[in-house]
């Protein structure tokens, strides 16, 4: 006999502490959240996007402990007492981080749906010392898409972080 799955109100829910963009944030959810939906629906942090939800597009880039992760692939669940950097998070007192300071002057977004994506990997690239030349961008940065085709634009904005050696670290 086959056994039946739980439906949706019958999974006991879980109490997390997310700690997003230095501040600690309490919520009751579903084990199944993924981090994306919890940013979103739960904390109100709408900068990290829902594109493809299979973890394909980059849209959802979320930076965990300073690395950059797909936050659509990720149960919210799994990172409780981990510290989550969101798009929202870079500024600083107001003040543009320099990558988001550069994706402006370069024109580096068209419509801007994967630009925080976008961003949160750049920062994450520079990071992890990947901006060395051109095809190390290319190549470190393919994991986001781009369906309006600003990637030259985008090269050149962490290209010129990363040349002028802004801090771009968190």
């Amino acid at each position: 006999m086959r056994q039946e799955e739980p439906t949706a109100s019958e999974l006991p829910s879980v109490d997390v502490t997310l700690r997003v963009n230095g501040s600690s944030f309490h919520a009751r959810i579903d084990p199944r959240v993924t981090l994306l939906d919890a940013l979103r629906d739960h904390l109100g942090l709408t900068g990290a996007k829902k594109g493809c939800d299979q973890g394909a597009c980059g849209a959802c880039t979320v930076l965990a402990d300073g690395k950059r992760i797909v936050s659509c692939l990720a149960l919210a669940a799994q990172y409780e007492d981990r510290e989550i950097t969101t798009v929202e998070g870079l500024a600083d007192n107001g003040v543009p981080h320099p990558m988001q300071a550069a994706f402006t002057r370069h024109d580096a977004f068209q419509c801007g749906y994967c630009t925080p994506g976008q961003i949160m990997s750049a920062v994450s690239l520079l990071a992890e010392g990947r901006a060395g030349s051109e095809d190390d961008v290319r190549e470190f940065m393919s994991g986001n898409i781009c369906r309006c085709g600003a990637y030259p634009n985008i090269r050149a904005a962490i290209r010129e972080v990363a040349s002028e050696g802004d801090d771009a670290s968190l």
